[in-house]
């Protein structure tokens, strides 16, 4: 079964994932940034990755996905929010549905994920009362997401994808 990991990535974050990823599939699995990534045609079995832009998959990430069509994938990203939130989990839901037709997601796994330090200072010159205002509970979570993802984020990544890809084996 020929394997791709696909990832785009805005702080390095979702690279992260994506190494930890590709080191666990099968010697000669293939691992690009989404700029660099193949047609994923000629594969059986895609690894796809991405960070969270306006509660979905960034947009060359989402160009990638839509090509992507009768294939088994395993999904991952990262966003800066509490991965335990109701936006992680409607992110989760918008990605399934990007994914060009007849595509099997056979997991999908997100994380924690340091936030763009650009996004961090407009966020700090934002009006307060706005739901993305500078306060002291936003300076704790921003505080938060730059340790991540950290190695355990990284080890239950990694084990999800091994899961996916066995699953595609089958």
């Amino acid at each position: 079964m020929k394997a791709l990991v696909v990832y785009s990535t805005l702080t390095g974050n979702t690279r992260k994932v994506a190494e930890a990823i590709h080191a666990v599939l099968p010697e000669g699995t293939a691992c690009h940034s989404v700029r660099t990534a193949p047609d994923p045609a000629g594969y059986d079995f895609v690894a796809l990755g991405f960070w969270v832009d306006k509660g979905g998959p960034d947009a060359e990430a989402a160009d990638y996905m839509k090509r992507i069509v009768g294939k088994k994938v395993f999904t991952f990203f990262t966003l800066g929010a509490d991965p335990d939130s109701e936006h992680a989990r409607t992110c989760a839901e918008r990605a399934a549905a990007v994914y060009g037709e007849g595509t099997e997601q056979l997991g999908i796994v997100w994380c924690q994920g340091a936030i763009d330090p650009k996004l961090i200072a407009w966020m700090r010159k934002q009006p307060a009362g706005g739901p993305h205002s500078p306060t002291p509970e936003a300076e704790a979570r921003w505080a938060k997401a730059a340790l991540h993802p950290d190695e355990a984020d990284l080890k239950a990544a990694a084990a999800a994808a091994r899961e996916a890809f066995a699953k595609a084996s089958r």
